[in-house]
């Protein structure tokens, strides 16, 4: 009796960084690690491409809101098409939903998912491994009245010992994705502050020394090392 072909669907989320998907030839990348939406505008556009010679992808793509729910407020269009090999493709996003907070940013995530296609005769009557890899990236969308610059944010961010623990407090209207955090030589993990909001991690008592940290640019570039104020 023949067996039967088997086909396992693997999603893999990624958060901080885009990678191209396993491919020896290439594969499909995104534009950019994050999507910056000045709240009021028509639409914004990312860029997807395929840099195999030889794959062809079916992609899929949404929004999601901070609990993974689809979000209904997005059209991202096209939402399902086929990517050819060496091709570039773009994503438009447009936002229909309720006015958002005018003096802080919102975040929502944008998916895409790529299923590589596959040769049915080459396949057949055997067992097949085939991987769907789903990109999360950020989206933030920005009001264009906030105080100050994006790119003096980071500047903002006040902390605060107590004992075990290390209180972030960012009073700025951004979020802040914290990477390289450290209190001396102890490596502390990275963590995305909301607008206005105060996040606590734990930290041992014993630990001396200056609170160092970079943040994420628009661009998803790393800033500068700057020193933790404290307070």
């Amino acid at each position: 009796m023949k067996e039967s072909l088997i086909k396992l669907t693997i999603l893999l989320c990624s958060i901080f960084t885009v990678l191209p998907y396993a491919n020896a030839q290439g594969g499909i990348a995104l534009g950019s690690t994050r999507v910056i939406y000045p709240a009021g505008s028509k639409q914004v556009s990312l860029s997807v491409n395929n840099s195999s010679r030889h794959e062809r992808y079916l992609i899929n793509s949404w929004v999601s809101d901070q609990h993974d729910k689809k979000s209904k407020d997005f059209i991202v269009t096209p939402p399902l098409f086929v990517s050819e090999p060496s091709q570039e493709n773009t994503l438009r996003i447009m936002y229909i939903g309720h006015a958002l907070p005018t003096e802080r940013e919102s975040l929502f995530y944008l998916n895409v998912k790529a299923i590589p296609s596959v040769n049915r005769e080459s396949v057949e009557n055997k067992n097949v491994l085939q991987l769907a890899i789903l990109s999360r990236i950020k989206l933030f969308v920005r009001p264009p009245t906030l105080a100050f610059p994006a790119g003096d944010a980071a500047k903002q961010l006040r902390f605060i010992r107590r004992g075990a623990t290390l209180k972030i407090r960012n009073p700025s209207p951004y979020y802040l994705t914290l990477v390289n955090l450290k209190s001396g030589s102890l490596a502390l993990p990275s963590r995305m502050v909301a607008p206005e909001s105060t996040i606590t991690l734990p930290m041992p008592a014993s630990s001396t020394g200056d609170i160092t940290y970079q943040t994420i640019n628009d661009y998803g570039a790393l800033t500068a090392s700057m020193k933790g104020v404290m307070q």
